[in-house]
């Protein structure tokens, strides 16, 4: 087992490997101001970007739900991986080979499940695309050809040939060093009479990559008739593969995805090769599953939720197709983007459609033009006889709970309109009174107030579980102050010390920014900070006792700073608010003592408080007068 990492490694993979790089391959950022960057977080649901990155700093956090951390921490939380993993991971992007403190750098040392298996999956890709060159692939080969995939688009899609044999693949694999209980682990091999044996024999294959472009699985399409297999068979659950959490093409689609926010959703893996080639580079698949929320979740990342955001699904126009399409809809609300369908003539896919009509023809074809609701209020429709007055008011019934369930009750009042003509109901009031009344029935059945009118930012934070109390207000001149000198003392060091770090932790009066000075303290002070903010973040960070104290110590490192101009002079008048109000609470401590001691009490006692109680006075009076200077 390879030992622990060597703590310069560590730091040069951070040092090497920008996070705002790192978060880039999985959501859509842009420009937050003061030099940090937005997007929606992709640790929880939200409709408005609360999650920052910050590149100077090396730092996310998510405002909404207190996730925060630096590049190793992000990919460790993303991808489900430990910190060994996250670091392996990294070095591997960077080129820069780790050190153990325990006998030293081997690669062949026992590392990470998740490592070994997509290091497996990696060979495995390379593997079958080499395999394809060979004599008995080409009948894989004639089945591009005949789909218009040259040897070039084979290559830049990755897409091999598994041989026919028993096990070519697992001896291979074997050969590099992987167990048998991490070939069947990884889906690769499965268990035969004799030991393992290939999962995939005789098939083209297509590698399925995540988000971050690691190959994670593979989709393999039937080639032989004598093949008794299903037409397409895809790479079953493993730890690193969930049908319902990969979309096929999205490595190579995310940054055209997140430019043009515009998606395109095809069926199958040769239209997603269509379509790129076509020049559509947006389109993406599912791979053996129907089109759902996990789904939209990689999606609504990359296209940030604006109001311009297009997506468009085809289907085949079949009876499968159509259902494909009506349960695409059902899921249609969890979008703030507009949802399109297209329909090829003919029934067409998008390969065929390429073969038969040309590249032109794919492009046009994903033009939206057929908004997903109408598409779906139409199918219902044309069920019913219209003729009749039964017929109308059935349709209706189905109809109109569709209509009900958008969200927005500008565009649900425009869809009841429509509705009314589809069904040829002249009473057009009628059907929109109808659809709200069922709108309001389903929202007093839920039992949930209305939503939020916008999302709750850093205006008001929210203090952490562990340290229990009521919210903290930034309305509060105290907490907002404290805030402010934590958040100066984290990201511009420089400018508070060294008074700040003659602060006592009792001067922070919230629980959460007291625990936070106290790890700065911990952390070797805020002047530690002044020749290395990252690691100097880092090391407060790991100062911190628990997550709620390391999530807030990532939110103050992150936050923006309450001023354009964040000089000295701001500076200053931070730290003499909190010492200010320190100074103000304890002389009413003293002044409280000095009530109690009453005429009565031990004169000795009594004159040490007084003079306490003038040192204090005239302390604060300076730094009214003198502001900075007096600390």
């Amino acid at each position: 087992m390879a030992g622990r990492i060597n703590d310069e490694d560590v730091k040069a993979v951070r040092d090497a490997v920008p996070i705002d790089a790192v978060v880039s391959e999985y959501l859509q950022l842009r420009n937050a101001g003061g030099g940090n960057l937005k997007g929606l977080c992709p640790f929880h649901d939200e409709k408005s970007p609360s999650f920052q990155v910050s590149p100077s700093k090396g730092f996310f956090h998510c405002f909404g739900c207190q996730e925060g951390g630096d590049t190793i921490t992000f990919v460790m939380k993303i991808d489900h991986l430990s910190f060994s993993e996250a670091v392996e991971r990294l070095a591997g992007q960077a080129g820069i080979t780790l050190r153990y403190e325990e006998g030293g750098y081997n690669p062949t040392h026992q590392r990470g499940e998740r490592i070994r298996l997509v290091e497996a999956h990696k060979i495995a890709a390379q593997f079958y695309a080499d395999q394809l060159e060979s004599p008995e692939a080409e009948i894989g080969r004639k089945f591009l050809a005949e789909r218009g995939f040259d040897q070039a688009a084979a290559a830049h899609f990755g897409v091999g040939y598994s041989p026919a044999g028993w096990d070519h693949l697992t001896r291979f694999l074997r050969g590099k060093g992987f167990s048998d209980k991490e070939l069947t682990l990884s889906g690769l091999s499965q268990e035969g009479r004799r030991g393992p044996i290939d999962r995939f024999r005789g098939r083209l294959m297509w590698p399925i990559r995540d988000i971050g472009g690691e190959v994670v699985g593979f989709g393999a399409r039937r080639l032989r008739d004598d093949d008794n297999g299903p037409k397409y068979l895809n790479t079953p659950e493993t730890p690193i593969y969930k049908k319902s959490q990969v979309l096929y093409g999205i490595d190579l689609a995310k940054k055209e995805i997140a430019k043009s926010s515009r998606a395109v959703v095809v069926e199958g893996y040769t239209d997603v090769m269509a379509c790129h080639l076509a020049g559509v580079p947006t389109a993406i698949a599912t791979c053996g599953t129907a089109f759902g929320g996990d789904h939209i979740k990689i999606l609504r990342r990359l296209l940030m939720d604006n109001g311009s955001a297009r997506v468009i699904f085809t289907f085949d126009g079949d009876a499968a197709g159509q259902k494909a399409a009506l349960r695409a809809f059902e899921d249609d609300q969890k979008f703030a983007a507009e949802t399109y369908i297209a329909i090829a003539p003919d029934n067409m896919d998008p390969c065929e459609l390429r073969l038969a009509k040309g590249d032109e023809a794919v492009a046009d074809l994903v033009q939206p033009r057929t908004p997903l609701f109408e598409f779906a209020l139409r199918q219902i429709v044309a069920r019913y006889d219209l003729e009749t007055p039964a017929g109308r008011a059935s349709a209706l019934d189905e109809a109109a709970p569709v209509v009900a369930r958008i969200k927005n009750s500008a565009s649900q009042h425009e869809v009841a309109v429509q509705l009314a003509g589809m069904l040829g109901i002249l009473d057009t009031q009628f059907v929109v009174k109808r659809v709200a009344q069922l709108a309001r029935w389903a929202r007093d059945r839920g039992g949930k107030g209305p939503a939020p009118s916008r999302q709750q930012g850093p205006e008001v934070a929210a203090a952490p579980a562990s340290f229990g109390g009521p919210a903290l207000t930034l309305r509060n001149p105290v907490y907002a102050t404290e805030r402010e000198l934590l958040k100066l003392a984290l990201q511009h060091p420089q400018l508070v010390s060294p008074a700040f770090d003659a602060y006592g932790v009792d001067e922070f009066t919230a629980a959460p920014y007291a625990a936070v000075r106290q790890a700065i303290l911990e952390a070797g002070g805020a002047e530690s900070g002044l020749h290395d903010l990252h690691e100097y973040l880092v090391r407060v960070r790991e100062a911190a006792p628990d997550d709620a104290v390391r999530a807030m110590v990532t939110e103050l490192a992150v936050e923006a700073i309450h001023r354009k101009t964040v000089d000295e002079a701001y500076a200053g008048e931070q730290l003499v608010w909190v010492r200010r109000r320190a100074v103000d609470r304890r002389i009413r401590d003293v002044q409280g003592t000095l009530t109690r001691l009453g005429a009565g009490g031990d004169p000795s006692q009594l004159a040490s408080v007084q003079n306490e109680l003038w040192v204090l006075q005239q302390y604060g009076q300076s730094l009214r007068e003198q502001g900075a200077a007096a600390l």
